[in-house]
């Protein structure tokens, strides 16, 4: 596990494509390109988010995981939303738990207060290991997406990070 760098982006761009093709892990129909993934890459290290690569022996990309912001608004400062992606073949061994993990305490580090999750919800999985982690399911949207010919329902789940009663006003 480690923050992902230029050489992860064919992999990277890989599972991402992957899951736009055969999944409903995201709701995009159109592929992409390694330069996408690079400018993708460079705009969550300039608003200081993390990207992180699960890798094997071999430095071949298993997985990765971000997280940005949730919404464009100040008062939204203090809430991020993650992304994680496992490669097909690695899927159910336990690298996006492990990507979650590092993920929740890079967002602890910036202070953030509240992950929140959007997860197709016919993802048991998903939904399964994320309140395995602490998320507690706070919302059902019904039919807001589509692929593959049908409609999909958004899940939200949210982990509050820390205990603090009110924000600090001088956190970015």
């Amino acid at each position: 596990m480690r923050d992902a760098e230029q050489r992860d982006i064919d992999g990277i761009t890989a599972i991402y494509n992957d899951a736009v093709a055969h999944t409903t892990a995201i709701w995009n129909e159109t592929q992409v390109d390694d330069a996408n993934r690079m400018t993708w890459l460079a705009d969550r290290r300039k608003a200081g988010y993390p990207v992180l690569v699960a890798v094997d022996e071999n430095g071949q990309v298993l997985g990765y995981a971000s997280f940005g912001d949730w919404r464009a608004f100040d008062g939204y400062r203090h809430t991020v939303e993650h992304s994680v992606y496992v490669r097909g073949d690695q899927r159910g061994v336990g690298i996006g738990r492990a990507l979650m993990l590092v993920l929740i305490e890079r967002a602890c580090a910036l202070g953030k207060h509240v992950m929140v999750a959007g997860i197709e919800a016919g993802n048991d999985a998903s939904i399964r290991l994320h309140e395995k982690l602490g998320f507690e399911q706070t919302g059902n949207l019904k039919q807001v997406g589509a692929k593959f010919g049908k409609w999909l329902d958004l899940a939200f789940l949210q982990l509050t990070l820390d205990q603090r009663e009110a924000p600090d006003r001088n956190a970015p």
